[in-house]
């Protein structure tokens, strides 16, 4: 995909197609169904609620970060504190290192809160930007030192609608069941008790912003994403024929960039590209897919750093403090089309409708199917919507995120072997067309000592008359 200049103007927001509407209308959550006056089933409004229900939680755990970083690099400066004078003077850098630290701690609270004032603009988040108790720098003082040059912009609704790249389905705080004030997502005794686990998601999240949308995870996207565009595009090479473009979903669409990049194939050459959704069950990539996505104004605009929080394995102190700036490409500048969308929830609920069933020519999953308890499930469900001699195209390992978890002993977890897999795709009908390995990697620190690798599996499997 082609780098846009920062001076072109944004696009009028894109909209679904009819078609698409039809289905996304059919998924959407509880967000809208005031408006929209829809009725959804009973269990997948159940399951709406609570992921809603979540959103005080998921708004504390991001305002919490700033504290929670603050408390590693005070455990840092304790033990440096216990060395003898000695050893301590072997380290005459690092008092300068711990103060280096808060400042970029501070330019990551102040990308969190801008994120989430263009999230909720009702969100009263000035009490969060000046110097408390923990020592980080606030977004003066940071300005002051010349570490970012950001003011802390205040988009309003009225000024984003005309320039929205996507439009997110069920992204909406208020509605008929669950309604929040800006209270009850600030409450203050929601932050003092926020998990370890979710300061991990937090961190997570500015991991993920550099595999989908910073310059050095350009690797990861050749590695994991290149194969699946490469494969769509020869998959439908007579797309411009058609007067419809083919229809692909992306669940577990993480940040975006997959599907965004789906909506832009071919359009370099001006061929038709891909009506591409993706969908994302969890809302702290939501709300962050959501911003970089509808509210960048130009390539390269925040600023991160996300390898801040470990001291192993760092070949040098600059590469630890390194920053990653972010889009590496303006989203609305490049070339996406009107079919492109976002759709918030689990994949499971969301897509299991007889609506659906057959309303995709292709499924892609990337880093996905081993994320669920269940895989038969999934790929059941995706037998369900691919249309008959559509296809299903796969990357990623089977690394079953619910396997071998301390306290969740009798909670199910299956575990499925490549050739189970394989085994039980067949019996919901569909057909290996082609399968390789690829070496790969996810999120990892191109920089650091360690690197987790993986041999992922990757396919492209075609639906064949329904084998149940």
């Amino acid at each position: 995909m082609n780098e846009m200049t920062a001076r072109e103007t944004a696009p009028e927001m894109v909209t679904t197609t009819t078609k698409e509407t039809e289905l996304i209308e059919k998924s959407r959550e509880v967000y809208d169904e005031e408006e929209k006056g829809e009725k959804i089933l009973p269990r997948q409004k159940h399951v709406a609620v609570l992921e809603a229900k979540s959103l005080p939680g998921i708004i504390s755990a991001y305002l919490n970060y700033p504290d929670a970083a603050e408390k590693d690099v005070k455990k840092w400066e304790r033990s440096y504190q216990k060395l003898s004078p000695a050893h301590k003077a072997l380290l005459p850098h690092y008092p300068m290192k711990f103060q280096n630290l808060r400042r970029c701690i501070s330019t990551n609270s102040h990308f969190i809160l801008n994120m989430l004032q263009a999230f909720d603009p009702s969100l009263d988040l000035s009490k969060h930007m000046g110097k408390g108790k923990t020592g980080v720098l606030s977004i003066e003082e940071l300005q002051r030192t010349e570490v970012y040059d950001h003011s802390l912009k205040n988009h309003s609704v009225d000024t984003r609608i005309n320039n929205k790249t996507c439009e997110f389905d069920g992204s909406q705080l208020n509605h008929d069941h669950v309604s929040f004030s800006s209270h009850d997502l600030l409450d203050s005794s929601l932050q003092t008790h926020v998990p370890l686990v979710d300061v991990d998601k937090v961190r997570w999240v500015l991991r993920n912003i550099v595999r989908d949308w910073g310059a050095e995870g350009q690797t990861t996207r050749d590695e994991c994403y290149k194969p699946i565009l490469e494969e769509l595009d020869s998959l439908f090479p007579d797309r411009q024929k058609d007067s419809t473009p083919p229809a692909c979903l992306v669940p577990g669409a993480g940040l975006g960039r997959l599907a965004l990049e789906i909506s832009c194939l071919g359009m370099q050459g001006r061929i038709k590209s891909f009506r591409s959704v993706g969908n994302e069950f969890s809302y702290y990539m939501m709300i962050c897919s959501s911003f970089i996505l509808n509210y960048t104004q130009v390539p390269d605009e925040w600023t991160v750093y996300p390898w801040i929080y470990t001291n192993c394995n760092s070949l040098s102190e600059n590469d630890q403090l390194r920053p990653i700036s972010f889009p590496n490409i303006h989203p609305a500048s490049a070339g996406v089309t009107e079919g492109f969308s976002m759709c918030c929830g689990d994949f499971l609920e969301v897509f299991n409708e007889s609506s659906q069933a057959g309303m995709w020519d292709a499924v892609v999953t990337c880093f996905f199917i081993d994320t669920t308890r269940n895989m038969i499930e999934y790929i059941e469900t995706i037998s369900k919507v691919v249309k008959d001699g559509g296809v299903w195209i796969n990357l990623g390992p089977l690394c079953y995120h619910f396997a071998d978890i301390p306290g969740l002993e009798n909670e199910m977890s299956i575990e499925l072997s490549l050739e189970d897999v394989k085994r039980v795709a067949s019996h919901y009908g569909f057909e290996i067309e082609k399968e390789r390995t690829i070496d790969t990697t996810y999120c990892a620190n191109p920089r650091s000592m360690q690197k987790n690798r993986y041999y992922s599996v990757f396919w492209r499997m075609r639906k064949k008359k329904c084998a149940i």
